[in-house]
């Protein structure tokens, strides 16, 4: 149903910007990519309506048409978007003390990245004594593809999703042969993360260092940030790799538990398996 109240007045004096509005909350909720039909029956547009409109959203980047599909889906802007308001204070705030335990708890360095399109990009960084000195410190991107904390969140996204950042090899970056290189390789990549519950990555961003991540999820189940550790790679053993990762999953667990989001309960594997990705 079209939205006939005003917020500030705004629907009434500028009636398109909130129909635009309208598809990009529908894309949000619906979280896959819906057909032009149905977007104009759910709000109730007219078809002319909603193509222009999708049509103007897809030129800016707001929304991805798969072509093959007819259907439409959130386009990297959107995510660029989103990803710009989880870098403001708020989330700094609320992350902060969570991976100052993180770090107390494991001894190694603790990291936070978000989404901003295709890579991940790092908005804190918390040292560890004599840790490691990193290439993610804050404000640095890098391929989502090639890093764990990209990884742990690309895992939680709907496969229209993936399809729409990753619709095909070119949009792909490998770094000395490492990380996926089509996108039925990333698929495989991210279904093994899901069956597992956290990513790793070993020696693809830095030589030596390895890292682990697990998504934290708002209460839609979408995935706003990841939390990470990274350390020596000679330094932990299979059982204390375990333990690593029970601390990341408890970590991120808290931030999705103080995003409104309950925890999600036991789910990462006592055995990992190593994968690409910081």
């Amino acid at each position: 149903m079209t939205r006939t109240g005003t917020r500030g007045g705004a629907s009434s004096t500028a009636p398109a910007a909130g129909h635009a509005l309208d598809v990009l909350e529908l894309l949000g909720r619906r979280g896959e990519p819906l057909p032009a039909a149905t977007i104009a029956r759910e709000l109730g547009l007219p078809r002319s309506s909603t193509y222009h409109l999708l049509a103007v959203l897809r030129d800016r980047g707001y929304v991805s048409h798969l072509e093959g599909e007819r259907r439409y889906g959130l386009g990297v802007a959107a995510y660029e978007l989103g990803s710009a308001y989880q870098r403001q204070a708020p989330l700094q705030r609320i992350a902060r003390s969570t991976l100052d335990r993180l770090v107390d708890a494991t001894g190694h360095n603790a990291h936070l990245a978000v989404l901003h399109g295709r890579d991940v990009l790092y908005v804190i960084e918390q040292r560890a004594p004599k840790g490691p000195v990193l290439v993610s410190d804050v404000g640095v991107r890098l391929p989502a593809t090639l890093t764990a904390t990209g990884l742990a969140m690309l895992a939680s996204l709907p496969a229209g999703q993936i399809r729409a950042l990753f619709p095909h090899a070119d949009a792909l970056v490998q770094r000395d042969g490492h990380g996926p290189a089509t996108p039925n390789q990333l698929r495989s990549l991210l279904q093994a993360v899901r069956q597992r519950g956290y990513a790793v990555e070993d020696g693809h961003i830095t030589s030596g260092l390895k890292s682990v991540a697990v998504a934290v999820l708002d209460h839609s189940d979408h995935p706003v940030a990841s939390v990470a550790v990274t350390f020596r790679s000679e330094l932990v053993d299979d059982a204390a790799l375990g333990k690593l990762v029970a601390a990341v999953g408890h970590a991120a667990d808290d931030l999705s538990t103080r995003l409104h989001r309950q925890p999600r309960g036991p789910s990462v594997s006592p055995q990992p398996r190593a994968i690409g990705g910081r």
